[in-house]
């Protein structure tokens, strides 16, 4: 897989979605030796394009194959009331919200792929057409599907893709399931590779909780042939998570003790009081991670936070639609400092998350490797 990826690291930064992911994270990847991907997922064609031209050295990037999970519009409606007392604190009206459910610009960004070939495409929600993957790949891009589940696996197999990225429960934001209404098992990292390694013949690169580079040894000495880590990224210098986000992953690390090494004390996240006393304390008390749909209507993992504990029960299934009613809640967050409202996505290894720069992080995780 190193060799077809053209990486000497066997480290990759994983794509996040919503702003995370940025073109200096992903060439900082390409020049430690490793490879980055592009997030394409809530981006029009005509934004990844010029992303792409922002980017430097080799390089890969993630689509989001259609697997829409149309929300019941009563069931919509509901949760649109019951956030209503949170957006209040900014001005906000999510119970007149339209039900948004698109492919996010599916065919555009697979036309620009094809008309400008990049070396290394993923896809992720579902299996895109096989006549997708076979134009790919005669443009010269390698294909890569991220699967959860040996079902998965078999099914990506089959469609011809050249790798798998094999990603476990215990992953940071969305999980790549086919199935969103069902959460997927909680599996062992090193298990699951194992495990997709008994019943197809690709190789993987494995995902999910890697925070260590006894992880990342652990995952290898499991058959994968590379790692993909997202969380630990997070707080780098190339990031861009938001400030609120970075500082809660340093509180949370420093509250649970394990804060990285040379990292200063973060300011705790501060959540804004209202007059309805939503703010909630869950992410302070319990340190700890939870797969949620309270923030977009599919499984994603994220520090439990006020949100999470509020809503987490009520949330119905339904994305993209869900992710669209709360994206102006959780941008203003973001921008208040509100830790308490903003989808804080980490996955379990978070607590290793630290600052610095990209290159060094992902060259830290191969120490042992």
């Amino acid at each position: 897989m190193t060799s077809l990826l053209g990486v000497s690291l066997p480290v990759l930064a994983a794509p996040m979605a919503g702003g995370p992911t940025t073109p200096d994270l992903v060439t900082a990847a390409a020049r430690a030796g490793s490879l980055g991907f592009l997030a394409a997922g809530y981006r029009t064609a005509a934004d990844l394009a010029a992303q792409l031209d922002r980017v430097e050295g080799r390089f890969g990037v993630n689509v989001f194959a259609p697997n829409p999970v149309p929300v019941d519009p009563s069931e919509f409606r509901a949760y649109a009331r019951r956030l209503q007392p949170e957006a209040d604190a900014y001005g906000l009206n999510l119970t007149d919200a339209p039900i948004v459910e698109h492919d996010d610009d599916w065919p555009a960004k697979i036309d620009l792929l094809l008309a400008r070939p990049v070396p290394v495409v993923s896809f992720t929600f579902a299996l895109p057409e096989a006549a997708t993957v076979a134009a790919l790949r005669r443009a010269g891009t390698v294909v890569l599907q991220t699967v959860t589940s040996t079902v998965e696996a078999r099914a990506a197999a089959e469609l011809g893709v050249e790798g798998l990225i094999v990603q476990s429960s215990a992953a940071g934001a969305h999980s790549g399931t086919f199935t969103p209404t069902v959460l997927p098992r909680d599996v062992p990292l090193p298990d699951l590779v194992r495990a997709v390694l008994g019943v197809v013949g690709l190789p993987v690169i494995a995902a999910g909780g890697v925070g260590t580079a006894d992880d990342v040894t652990a995952a290898l000495e499991a058959g994968a042939e590379a790692v993909m880590v997202g969380t630990a990224l997070l707080r780098t210098d190339e990031s861009g998570a938001s400030a609120v986000h970075k500082a809660a992953l340093a509180e949370a690390a420093e509250r649970a003790g394990l804060a990285a090494a040379g990292d200063e004390p973060a300011p705790a996240p501060t959540a804004q009081a209202d007059d309805g006393g939503l703010v909630g304390t869950g992410m302070w008390s319990t340190v700890d991670t939870v797969v949620t749909r309270a923030f977009s209507g599919r499984p994603a993992r994220a520090l439990r936070n006020g949100f999470v504990e509020r809503h987490d029960e009520s949330a119905p299934s339904g994305y993209p639609a869900v992710h669209y009613l709360t994206t102006p809640l959780r941008r203003a967050a973001a921008q208040a400092g509100d830790a308490e409202r903003v989808n804080l996505w980490a996955g379990t290894g978070f607590r290793f998350a630290g600052a610095g720069s990209a290159g060094a992080a992902l060259e830290r995780l191969v120490a042992k490797a």
